[in-house]
């Protein structure tokens, strides 16, 4: 694709959008919106903050109770190797909404981030906002008549970063990062307050409800990026109640997964009820069999409240359950029914497949990262990718650092002092065995690729702190 910004992409639609008007039998008349049978497909992206890959029944879980996810995943295709694109929230979002590495955004931590403190290297200074310049999802997606909808938490900037400075033409809840109060009032002035004690999650989920009411009749992209399972972690009294007494009756667990909590189990079943909903919905305005539904997380589980076993480590690692997610495509008509897919994806993906599906053609903007997953979701072929890649140079239950993944082989490099761990995440899910040692050919190579990844995309690396004062030497946190 050509490489255009922001500035040149409106001028362009200012002048008739003819990319997408020209994108072909996906196009058509007004009369054809109006009536409904306009041949486009419609997008409803479900991200779920936190939630981690082994928290879904249909990944495992034996705890949680996810039906209607699990019935998602049945109808559509579920990814094993799918991965956020940093391990902390904003980042991903900045990388689905414009199909870019956060390194090359120079939006590479949540927003605002952690402070400066007393440690080694100093943080680079970078962007703690979706720049204007960028063009999002919902920019790109708008001359091809699409009507767009960001319905929870943004966490991407305020003022000109806002979703409808970004293209959106619906926005709701966007506010702190995290919220206020899962409860109504809900102390958000982007979402009134309902009934006292309305859930914060439920109240999200009739918003886009109704909003699939209100555009039933022209194309759409709903999405839908929940504050739940954040913390705090806040659930309805009844449901916490429900597994209380499932614990209560379940024996105490062995190994590395911990003992389930009720409320984050709690939080997790309201966020399935959603799922349900909404698809109960598009199947009640007969539009199920033209919308492509995705299931998504921005990052890996928090460890305090859940276990990502078999995989190690958790938000704000770049291990494997930092940044490993569940991920599910359902695509009526295109997407086989209850299958799943191996191929390692990436969040800089959807941006390129969903644009794609939209039939933008030639007039979208250019997406250096991602890859369309078209031939992955029919089944046409695979896709053409050296390697997926993280840079997270912020200090965030880990030290600065890394990582690069080529086929099944993973390396992840330490800012510090330039220590490297190589895995063989295919043969060693959990990343117990730290292979650089016996395997330096292979270490040298990976670590080569990133260095010359970093360059490529101009990624900001943190700096030696000239005020740092060593103390005495204990085990890195979350190292391996």
């Amino acid at each position: 694709m050509e490489q255009i910004n922001r500035r040149d992409f409106l001028r362009r639609l200012s002048a008739g959008a003819a990319g997408c008007l020209a994108a072909g039998p996906l196009w058509r008349s007004a009369r054809a919106w109006a009536s409904g049978e306009t041949g486009k497909l419609n997008f409803v992206f479900l991200l779920v903050d936190d939630l981690g890959w082994a928290d879904l029944g249909c990944y495992g879980n034996t705890f949680h109770e996810t039906p209607h996810i699990d019935r998602l995943a049945r109808q559509g295709m579920r990814f094993t190797n799918a991965y956020a694109a940093c391990p902390v929230c904003s980042p991903t979002r900045a990388s689905i909404l414009t199909g870019k590495y956060p390194a090359r955004l120079h939006l590479t931590d949540w927003i605002p981030g952690r402070r400066q403190g007393p440690s080694k290297l100093l943080l680079p200074k970078w962007t703690q906002r979706l720049e204007d310049k960028e063009v999002t999802l919902a920019e790109a997606l708008g001359p091809c008549g699409y009507v767009s909808a960001a319905i929870g938490k943004w966490h991407l900037g305020g003022g000109q970063a806002w979703p409808t400075r970004q293209g959106f033409d619906v926005n709701v809840c966007a506010g702190p990062g995290t919220p206020r109060s899962y409860f109504s009032p809900y102390r958000n002035r982007k979402l009134p307050n309902g009934p006292r004690g309305e859930y914060l999650t439920d109240r999200l989920n009739a918003e886009a409800v109704r909003f699939l009411e209100a555009n039933k009749h022209r194309p759409f992209f709903l999405y839908l990026p929940h504050h739940a399972v954040h913390t705090p972690i806040k659930a309805k009294a009844d449901l916490t109640e429900r597994y209380k007494a499932k614990l209560a009756r379940r024996p105490r667990p062995t190994g590395r997964r911990g003992r389930p909590n009720p409320a984050y189990a709690a939080m997790i079943h309201s966020v399935d009820e959603g799922v349900g909903r909404i698809c109960a919905k598009l199947d009640e305005l007969k539009i199920a069999d033209r919308t492509v539904v995705i299931l998504f997380s921005d990052n890996g589980g928090y460890v305090p409240v859940t276990s990502n076993a078999p995989l190690y480590g958790g938000k704000g690692t770049l291990f494997e359950g930092g940044i490993r997610e569940p991920m599910i495509v359902r695509w009526p008509g295109v997407v086989a029914a209850g299958s799943t897919c191996d191929v390692p994806v990436i969040s800089t993906d959807f941006y390129p497949t969903l644009l794609e599906i939209a039939g933008a053609g030639s007039g979208a903007p250019s997406c250096p990262d991602g890859v369309s997953l078209l031939p992955l979701l029919k089944r046409t072929g695979t896709i053409r990718r050296e390697a997926i890649y993280w840079h997270y140079p912020h200090y965030h239950r880990t030290k600065p650092a890394g990582a690069v993944r080529r086929g099944d082989w993973k390396l992840i490099e330490y800012y510090e002092d330039g220590r490297v761990a190589l895995f063989n995440v295919k043969d060693d899910l959990g990343e117990k065995n730290n292979l650089a040692g016996k395997r330096p050919a292979k270490a040298a190579e990976l670590r080569k690729m990133l260095h010359d990844w970093r360059k490529a995309v101009g990624a900001q690396m943190p700096l030696p702190n000239p005020y740092y004062k060593p103390r005495k030497a204990r085990p890195a946190r979350g190292g391996r």
